[in-house]
């Protein structure tokens, strides 16, 4: 299928139009939000924990900062960590799966057993130890994240893999003498992208959630960073007099889960692969 009957069935989908709508308008909010934030995110400009008003459009939080300039550009953090993360856990993953599916020999139950070892860690378990014994920096949480998730990858990746690797064409290719790694280029990899794009979409929401979990715990990013996660831990004791400062991240947070999962469905049903499938290898 090509790529622009996939982009037309997908923009028919109900799923499709409802979640590329939400992720765009989270997108652009991401991008040109901070550009219309009406005080520092980071300055104290009123009592703490006003309600909304004329000044304050979603009131201040507990230090009185601006919880309207700290929800814009509280989402670079969120939305760009869990995207580099999702990136580089599918560079390492999806290689090692790709090798592990199409080898038939000692590398695939080596290079398995080491995923499992991974995955039988809790993430954030080994996100708690990892930040406790290399910091809390960004390049620790990034990559503590991708780590989280290769072992899954590469499990789905592989069986993929192995399901086309026994079709005809694969076969042809190898006969032709090409080398293992255009192989994997031009036929396998082309062959698996319904379940990488089914799966990718899950891999990016939960990237997006152990982060969120990880700041709320005080774990990841630290203040006075604007980050949503860690505006909810922040204010969350004043629930009762100021709403807004940990419902209006909550909300952003959520309709961003939401809506890139209602893509990925959208894309899998488009290429005609079912997220259910790509469950079963974890």
């Amino acid at each position: 299928m090509s790529a622009l009957a996939v982009r037309l069935r997908f923009a028919r989908t109900g799923y499709g139009k409802t979640g590329l709508v939400g992720s765009l308008f989270l997108l652009l909010l991401v991008v040109v939000g901070p550009l219309f934030a009406p005080h520092d995110p980071a300055g104290i400009v009123g009592i703490p924990l006003q309600r909304p008003d004329g000044q304050f459009l979603l009131g201040t939080d507990g230090l009185g900062r601006d919880v309207l300039s700290r929800v814009l550009w509280g989402g670079r953090s969120i939305v760009g960590l869990a995207v580099l993360a999702t990136a580089i856990a599918y560079a390492v993953g999806a290689s090692v799966g790709l090798l592990a599916g199409y080898t038939k020999s000692i590398l695939d139950p080596l290079l398995m057993r080491a995923m499992d070892v991974l995955l039988a860690v809790p993430p954030l378990l080994f996100l708690l130890v990892l930040a406790t014994g290399a910091g809390r920096s960004i390049p620790v949480l990034v990559l503590g994240v991708a780590t989280v998730h290769v072992p899954s990858i590469a499990r789905i990746v592989r069986a993929a893999t192995q399901e086309v690797a026994t079709h005809g064409y694969v076969e042809a290719a190898v006969a032709r003498g090409e080398r293992v790694r255009a192989v994997l280029a031009r036929e396998v990899l082309p062959n698996i992208l319904g379940t990488v794009l089914a799966d990718a979409g899950i891999r990016l929401t939960a990237s997006i959630l152990i982060l969120a979990s990880v700041n709320f715990l005080g774990l990841g990013l630290q203040p006075p960073a604007a980050d949503w996660a860690l505006m909810i831990s922040e204010n969350r004791g004043g629930i009762t007099l100021q709403p807004w400062a940990v419902a209006a991240p909550a909300l952003l947070i959520a309709v961003l889960t939401i809506s890139v999962n209602l893509v990925a469905d959208a894309i899998a049903r488009s290429l005609g692969t079912s997220i259910d499938r790509t469950r079963v290898a974890r």
